[in-house]
């Protein structure tokens, strides 16, 4: 095992920063990969920061394919570390048990089962008869039913990680406790290695795995990593009649509370919809194997929960009470990667109460991630690279931390908002549109209108797994941009300018379509990898021979920054510049647009083609108008100067009140795009996705001058044949909502699950978008032939598949 007070080494290839259960997963699978020279630094003892007193719940099942294949190898990682390392786990699969008391959760639970049959974790749902058997200690008589995961089971965290740390040694790692890293060292835009309180460590990579620590690291040395410390409660009762160590894992989300069995003892915990950041600072460096003061006041409601749910709990009572200190971030998925700032630096924090059901298969992923330099499987929603560093604000964090651990037992509602952290950035329109009965969403911080409430109609979302509160609103936004003409703000963009004479060849290295066109011209492209899969999706303008104008996605805009950057090669002459400030974007779509913006523009729009832009004025504003649609109807984007949004703004709406001008929101965007088919990235694409399975082969230029990133393994690709095509589905049945991640069955058998869905009013339908999959290469009969049927919550409904738009009449007309 681990030396305190070892002589430090003066350098390492790898050095790890903190010996929880994420750096010691870190340390185990970058030795299996054949890393030598990994150095594990720990300031106090292994896993003396949070891994000791987690509660050591695995679950298999998560929300995505990608985050269940991380749990999934958890467990087996987990039920056989023994046998290599020698140091038992506490690994027993005792089974997870899901109840339910009201009816909106019986629908989140079928939900859950029916995409868990796909992702291929065993899942079922059983009556509340059938849960009582399992878990015989537990009231049953108010529950509705039950889900039950028969291959969960649960570990001993401290052991689990020392367990780890014993395998790394075993393939040389070095570890050493009782070091405490301090700052990082950099040079050129690279980590160089760490300071520590017994001197300097010069190392080629650093992989930061210190929980709560680690936003602090990366503060100091320019580096975003927005996590904050919380409290999180649970209580170990006395001898408890019944309990038994080989109890499920259950959780009774109503009631914010879950349970083990802890030999002849129960662990009760919850995770309330609110809890207290831990407001310390700097967090003791210290704080090792220690607890917070016992909080029962603010555990009152939980007990009175366990109380009602275990009959007993109340007479034998607790015989020990855990108050400790667990990092979380603003969106309640982890931090893994490389960090954009520094190349090299990578981390692995943040698990926001999962740490020890996830860092088994984060760990192992961030091992291949560093081996070939990029991410195994598509991982964007736990990427470093998705959060800014206005989201790394410390009172935005306090304040919104405190509201993310609660969600692991709300109800998981249909484009569920944030209530915390709100406000804190806004379009220059935000003021006009609220006036105007916008209820917002936020997306990158910004908060942008999601639909607009009408005459008495506040604007206020009211959760629903049916049909919400702005099914009707929607309508209306949805239809005006069908049949009249409407209004988007799409500030939220992310927007770049790259210019340089080596901008042309790094764009048409990094793209899949032809980016040597004519000054003037809009481009839609893929940015694709060496594997030919997505990493996003651009406009790009070019406005000079050697400037391009680039809109990327919402949440892309560091991503893309990075990918950009980091392909530029030493000695090219090429600048990329965030100006995403610097601009909103009015969206003005509808086939009476053109009517529109001829009454407040000064220029002759005659001859203003689709695929082009063209400087416009609008009153005394100079706008950069592109003529391209994501709702397909005619229409332009408007790139407007900050400073004369709400001039342009005013004008348009001033002039439009003839024409039946509308305001609309982004849920309308998402309906009008899928009736046509259009996808969107981080839903319908990713960097598991190549443009052959997504359906977009016409825009790749496959004999360019400079080959694209990817081109040849599309090539063996479309020699090979693909195994998933991207299709849109109409339900037959005009009444269900559809969300995503709807399982999609074809002639009764699983093939893949919606990507994304929404109500189609001009279809009168739910329309959505899904990847269909087969053994063998795909065909368009196959897709095409088959009988489908989408599963709701456990029931099926008749679905027409597409390849082409399903909504598509006036496509001759956008393109005039």
């Amino acid at each position: 095992m681990p030396e305190r007070g070892k002589r430090l080494p003066d350098r390492a290839r790898v050095v790890i920063v903190g010996g929880g259960i994420a750096g010691a997963s870190v340390a185990y699978h970058l030795a299996k990969l054949g890393w030598n020279e990994v150095l594990l630094l720990e300031q106090g003892r292994l896993a003396g920061g949070t891994s000791w007193h987690a509660a050591g719940m695995v679950g298999r099942l998560r929300t995505s394919s990608s985050m269940t294949k991380i749990n999934q190898y958890s467990v087996e990682l987990y039920s056989t570390l023994e046998q290599e390392t020698g140091v038992p786990t506490g690994w027993k699969q005792v089974g997870s048990l899901i109840v339910a008391r009201c009816k909106e959760r019986m629908v989140q639970l079928r939900r859950t089962v029916a995409m868990a049959e796909y992702l291929g974790v065993d899942a079922h749902m059983i009556d509340a008869q059938t849960a009582f058997e399992k878990c015989p200690i537990m009231r049953s008589d108010d529950l509705l039913g039950a889900a039950w995961l028969p291959g969960d089971g649960k570990v001993q965290p401290e052991q689990t990680t020392l367990s780890l740390a014993q395998g790394a040694r075993q393939s040389g790692v070095q570890i050493v406790e009782g070091v405490r890293v301090s700052s990082l060292q950099q040079e050129k835009g690279r980590i160089s290695g760490v300071l520590t309180d017994q001197g300097p460590v010069e190392s080629e990579y650093v992989v930061l795995c210190g929980g709560m620590w680690t936003r602090q690291l990366g503060l100091d040395a320019g580096v975003t990593l927005p996590l904050y410390p919380v409290e999180h409660h649970y209580a170990v009762s006395n001898p408890f009649p019944g309990a038994r160590d080989e109890m499920p894992c259950c959780r009774d989300p109503d009631g914010t509370i879950y349970w083990r069995g802890e030999g002849d003892e129960v662990l009760l915990g919850a995770f309330q919809a609110y809890t207290k950041p831990w407001n310390v600072n700097p967090i003791p460096a210290d704080f090792s194997f220690q607890l917070l003061e016992d909080d029962w006041e603010k555990f009152e409601a939980p007990v009175a929960e366990g109380y009602h749910r275990l009959p007993g709990l109340e007479e034998v009572g607790f015989a020990k009470f855990v108050n400790g200190p667990e990092s979380f971030t603003p969106d309640n998925q982890f931090l893994l990667g490389e960090t954009p700032e520094l190349k090299n630096l990578y981390v692995a924090a943040g698990f926001n109460s999962a740490g020890i059901a996830c860092s088994g298969g984060a760990g192992k992923v961030l091992a291949e991630w560093m081996t070939d330099g990029e991410p195994p499987f598509d991982l964007w929603s736990v990427d470093v690279r998705r959060f800014s560093s206005a989201q790394n604000n410390r009172e935005f964090l306090k304040e919104r931390v405190g509201e993310v651990l609660g969600l692991h037992y709300q109800l998981g509602w249909p484009n569920r908002e944030f209530e915390t952290g709100r406000n804190r950035r806004k379009s220059p329109l935000h003021d006009r549109l609220a006036a105007r009965g916008a209820c917002f969403g936020n997306k990158m911080g910004l908060e942008r209108p999601n639909w607009f409430a009408r005459g008495d109609q506040v604007a206020q979302v009211e959760y629903s797994f049916g049909r919400q509160n702005w099914f009707d609103a929607h309508r209306i936004e949805h239809l005006a941009t069908r049949e009249k003409v409407a209004l988007f703000d799409q500030t939220s963009f992310s927007k770049f300018r790259l210019q340089g004479c080596d901008a042309l060849p790094l764009l048409q290295k990094l793209c899949g379509n032809e980016m040597d066109v004519p000054t003037g011209n809009v481009v839609y492209t893929g940015l694709f990898n060496e594997r030919g899969t997505f990493e996003s999706d651009l406009t790009v303008m070019r406005e000079a021979g050697d400037q391009f104008y680039i809109v990327a996605p919402s949440a892309q805009r560091i991503r893309d920054a990075n990918w950009m950057q980091r392909h530029i090669e030493t000695g090219q002459q090429v600048k990329c510049t965030d100006i995403t400030e610097e601009f909103s974007v009015l969206g003005l779509m509808g086939p009476l647009s053109r009517e529109l913006l001829a009454k407040v523009a000064c220029e002759d729009l005659a001859n203003f083609q689709f695929g082009t832009f063209q400087t416009l004025v609008i009153g005394d504003v100079e706008v950069l108008a592109a003529r391209v649609t994501y709702v397909g109807e005619l229409g332009w984007e408007l790139h407007v100067p900050v400073s004369g949004a709400v001039a342009v703004y005013d004008a348009i709406h001033e002039a439009g009140q003839d024409l039946g001008l509308e305001d609309a929101g982004h849920y309308a965007v998402n309906s009008l795009r899928l009736e046509k088919g259009y996808r969107a990235w981080g839903a319908d694409i990713s960097p598991d996705d190549t443009p052959l399975e997504a359906g977009l082969s016409f825009a790749l230029a496959w004999d360019k001058s400079i080959p694209f990133l990817g081109r040849d393994a599309l090539l063996r690709q479309k020699d090979a044949g693909i195994t998933k095509r991207m299709t849109s589905f109409v339900l037959q049945d005009p009444e269900p909502m559809l969300w995503h991640d709807e399982p999609i069955y074809r002639d009764g058998q699983c093939v893949g699950y919606l990507s994304s869905a929404a109500y189609g009013h001009s279809v009168g339908a739910a329309v959505a978008l899904g990847y269909v999959r087969s053994k063998e290469p795909i065909t368009r009969a196959f897709v095409l032939e088959g009988d489908y049927e989408i599963d709701v919550a456990g029931e099926r409904f008749p679905a027409t598949p597409f390849l082409k738009p399903p909504y598509d009449p006036n496509r001759e007309k956008i393109l005039v």
